[in-house]
C-alpha cells in the first residue's frame, strides 16, 4: 500500500514508539515500513560518517525520502555563505543517500534577513543537480507581505524552490503548562502561515496541540490543500510534530484518517497492529 504523498516525523526513533512500530532490525527500518520520509535533524547537529549513510540507505526502500539539514555551521553560523569546501565535503559524505534525498531543508535562523538573500540565491544555484532545497525563513520581514517577502518569493519561484510552511498555530493555542510545552514554545517560532505556490513539491511542518482532538480544526485546511496538491499530480511532504514527539504517531493516525475521508486513495495509518509487516512498500 503506497502513500500518494510523503508523510513523516522529525525523527525516526523515540522510546515511546518502540511497542508501536513493526518489527525490524533497526529503528530506521521499523520506521520506514510505515512512514516514507523523515526530517534530517541529525545532520544539523552532527555530520554522520559516509559509512553511516551507507547503512541508512540499506535500511529504507527506494521510495523513502530523507530531507536533510545542512550542518548548523552552514545555515546558522555562516548564514549560507560558508567556505565552499565545507559544503563539498558534506555533500560527498551523504552521497550514498543521493537517490533517496528529498529537497534539503534550509531552515534559516531569525538572523537571516532580507540583506542575506543573495547568500540564499548563490547557495541554491550552486547545488549540483538534481539536488534541491526547500527554504524555511524566520525573520519577521519575510511575513509582512512587503518588498522583503516579495523578493524572497520571486527568487524561490525563479528557482522552482518550495517555501517550507511551518504551522505552529496548534502549539501556540495551548497553555504552556508542562515541561514539554514550555520547551516546545520556547524553541518553535510563532510565525504566520504563508504558502508559496510553486511546481516543486510543497513542504509542510505541522506542530500540534498537545490534546489530540484539538488538532482537528487546525488540520482541516491542510486536508483540503494536500488533497488538492495530490489531485494536481504533486507529491507534497507533510511532517507531523508534537510538543512531546512520543505522541506524534497518534497525530499521524488522526491526520491520515482526516485525509482519507477527503481522498480515498490516501490510506489510514494504524500502529501497534499484530501482523508482522505493516509496510507501505
Amino acid at each position: 500500500m503506497d502513500l500518494p504523498y510523503f508523510l513523516g516525523c522529525p525523527q525516526w526513533q523515540h522510546p515511546a514508539w518502540n511497542p508501536r512500530l513493526p518489527v525490524g532490525a533497526t529503528p530506521l527500518e521499523r520506521y520506514s515500513q510505515v512512514l516514507n520520509c523523515v526530517e534530517g535533524n541529525t545532520t544539523f547537529y552532527a555530520t554522520p560518517t559516509q559509512a553511516q549513510c551507507v547503512q541508512w540507505r540499506g535500511q529504507v526502500s527506494g521510495d523513502f525520502r530523507f530531507l536533510l539539514k545542512f550542518p548548523r555551521s552552514v545555515s546558522h553560523d555562516h548564514l549560507l555563505a560558508p567556505p565552499e569546501k565545507v559544503v563539498r565535503d558534506f555533500l560527498e559524505i551523504i552521497s550514498p543517500l543521493n537517490d533517496v534525498l528529498g529537497p534539503f531543508l534550509l531552515q534559516l535562523p531569525a538572523a537571516f534577513g532580507p540583506q542575506h538573500l543573495d547568500n540564499l540565491w548563490r547557495f541554491l544555484d550552486k547545488l549540483p543537480a538534481p539536488l534541491t532545497g526547500a527554504v524555511e525563513v524566520r525573520h519577521p520581514a519575510f511575513f509582512q507581505k512587503g518588498e522583503a517577502e516579495r523578493a524572497l518569493n520571486r527568487g524561490l519561484r525563479a528557482r522552482n524552490s518550495a517555501r517550507v510552511c511551518l504551522d505552529s498555530r496548534g502549539l501556540f493555542s495551548a497553555k504552556a503548562d508542562s515541561p514539554s510545552m514550555i520547551d516546545a514554545q520556547r524553541k518553535k517560532p510563532n510565525v504566520p502561515v504563508h504558502v508559496l505556490p510553486v511546481d516543486a513539491p510543497p513542504v509542510i511542518r505541522y506542530i500540534g496541540h498537545p490534546e489530540l482532538e484539538s488538532n482537528r480544526e487546525f488540520l482541516a485546511p491542510w486536508v483540503e490543500r494536500v488533497a488538492g496538491w495530490i489531485d494536481q499530480g504533486l507529491r507534497p511532504f507533510v511532517f507531523i510534530h508534537m510538543p512531546d514527539n512520543g505522541d506524534a504517531l497518534n497525530l499521524v493516525t488522526l491526520w491520515s484518517e482526516l485525509l482519507h475521508a477527503r481522498l480515498q486513495q490516501a490510506p489510514i495509518l494504524h500502529f501497534n497492529e499484530k501482523q508482522p509487516q505493516m509496510g507501505l512498500f
